[in-house]
Order: structure tokens, then C-alpha cells, then sequence
């Protein structure tokens, strides 16, 4: 684990250098507050700091205060060493936003033990925020098929139709639903239709643009939005989407699934205030005119 060590002066950061080392730790070294600093707003940054009290630039307590008024993600852990001993100084110290503090001279006892603590709460406060970050993804995804979910892909929508709506910007929306997919679980089995359903969502995001969306709306129903796409882009979109989607078969184990998809595209009226039901409704429509009119196609609502 990285060490950032910030001390102005050159013989304590030796001494603390080689026990680092000698307990297994790799020394980042700051030679003030200010170089402190622009280290630990590093992305990579040591998440675990041993940091003077008097320093050039900026102090421990500013340098503490600094880092706790920033908005990281990354916690980091702050042991104050410091020649001051008065309870008055550990409050202030601690206060400033230090998690630990340790007077000189110091037992290397102590601050090995101290060290660990640190690097105990580290790498739980790390476990704690990929645990969030999980749950966040979690929240606005679907499971089976890692798009957008069906709540995301509405407030995605939403949004674009509001920022069109301002900037008097196109938009497009097209509804899929996959050609017979009863057939498929009921032929090749559930498992099987999962597994569809996942190829042929790769499939699909690979014909998007990069600031495209889509979303599993429901069951074998994909939901995509499209900003800023006239009809001539929406439907070369579409043909590329159906092309890539029937051009081969799933393979399932040594079973090869066809697959066709239907597709129902819809506009806003540029400029125009349009509530997300109506254009939904319209390009849902526009699908089901797709299946009728023989499936594996696309209808413009």
C-alpha cells in the first residue's frame, strides 16, 4: 500500500522512509503542504498519509481542512505527527480533519500499529464505496442484460425531450421488440432466450451512436432514444439494427437460434413540447404496424 509521507524536513522523511519500506509500505514523499496537495488530488493518490504539523505552503490542520472541503469520492486516511502535546492541539488537529495523531518523538511500535489501523479503515471505506457503486449500477440497470432499465431509459428520455424542447432540437425514440421470441423459449427453452436476449443487446448497442441510449423496457421490448436524429439517420439506424440482429444466428451451446427483430420509430416535433406517453405511444404504434406488415422491419410512426 502507497504511503504519502509530508514533511519539510529531509532527515525525518528518511527516518520514516525506511521503516515504511522496512513494514512493507511503498513512500510517496511531499517535501510541504502544498506538494502534499497536488498529490493527493491525484487520481492514484496514497490513501494513507503521515503528515507534519508545520510545513511550508500549507500546514497540517490546512492541509487536513483542504482535503475534507473537497469533493473525492476516495477517503483518506490522515495521521497529524507533531512535536505539540497540549489537548488543545490534538483538538485542533483532530478538528482540521485528521483521523489519527501522533506526537515526536513517537514509539515505532506506535505507529506501525497506528499505520495498520489506518490501512484496516482504508480498505473498508474502499469496500464500502465499490459496494455503492454496485448498488448504484444496480439501480439503473437490468440485470440480465446490463442496459438501462426500464425506469433509467424513461428518465433518460425525459431529460432529452426536454433539452430538445428547449433547443428546438430532433429527437428520435424506437421501440423493438423481438420477432417470435415466445417460439424461441418455447423451442430452445428459457435459458436459452436469455441468452438471446443478451447477444442480441450487444448486437444493438453496437449500431448506436456513442450519445444514444437504450433500455430494456420489457421482456424482448428495447426502448432506444436518439437525440438529435432526423428520419433519414433514424432509419439507416434501424436497417443497420435489423441487419446486425438477423444476419446470424444465436449460438446456444451447438444450437443456432435465428432471430429477427421489429422496429417502431417516432419523432418529436422539434421545438414543440411533447409528453414522453404520447411519443412512446406513437413509436409503440409504429412496432406493432411493423409485426403486422410481416415482421423483421421497421415502420415510421
Amino acid at each position: 500500500m502507497r504511503v504519502l509521507v509530508a514533511d519539510d524536513d529531509s532527515i525525518s522523511r528518511r527516518v520514516l522512509r525506511n521503516l515504511l519500506v522496512k513494514w512493507g509500505y511503498e513512500p510517496v514523499e511531499a517535501t510541504d503542504g502544498l506538494q502534499a496537495w497536488e498529490i493527493m488530488q491525484a487520481e492514484d493518490s496514497p490513501r494513507l498519509a503521515l503528515v507534519d504539523w508545520m510545513m511550508p505552503g500549507l500546514d497540517g490542520p490546512e492541509l487536513c481542512r483542504r482535503l475534507r472541503q473537497s469533493a473525492q469520492n476516495d477517503y483518506h486516511y490522515i495521521i497529524m505527527l507533531t512535536s505539540r502535546d497540549s489537548k488543545e492541539d490534538l483538538i485542533d488537529g483532530m478538528n482540521a480533519g485528521a483521523d489519527d495523531y501522533i506526537t515526536k518523538p513517537y514509539l515505532t511500535q506506535e505507529l506501525e500499529v497506528r499505520l495498520r489501523v489506518g490501512q484496516r479503515i482504508v480498505s473498508l471505506q474502499q469496500s464500502l464505496q465499490e459496494a455503492l457503486e454496485i448498488q448504484r449500477f444496480q439501480a439503473r440497470h437490468d440485470p440480465l442484460t446490463g442496459l438501462l432499465n426500464h425506469g433509467e431509459i424513461l428518465r433518460i428520455l425525459d431529460q432529452e425531450l426536454q433539452r430538445a424542447d428547449r433547443q428546438q432540437l430532433n429527437l428520435a425514440i424506437m421501440m423493438g421488440d423481438l420477432d417470435h421470441f415466445k417460439k424461441v423459449n418455447d423451442t430452445y427453452g428459457h435459458v436459452a432466450g436469455d441468452a438471446v436476449l443478451v447477444e442480441v443487446s450487444e448486437r444493438i448497442k453496437k449500431n448506436l451512436r456513442l450519445y444514444d441510449s437504450i433500455g430494456r423496457y420489457g421482456g424482448e421490448e428495447f426502448l432506444l432514444v436518439l437525440p438529435g436524429c432526423s428520419r433519414d439517420e433514424a432509419e439507416i439506424i434501424a436497417n443497420r439494427i435489423m441487419n446486425s440482429v438477423r444476419e446470424n444466428p444465436v449460438l446456444f451451446h451447438d444450437q443456432q437460434i435465428p432471430i429477427t427483430i421489429s422496429l417502431g420509430i417516432a419523432f418529436n416535433n422539434a421545438g414543440a413540447p411533447e409528453k414522453i406517453v404520447d411519443i412512446i405511444q406513437a413509436a409503440d404504434t409504429a412496432m406493432y404496424q411493423a409485426k403486422q406488415n410481416g415482421r423483421n422491419r421497421f415502420e415510421l410512426a
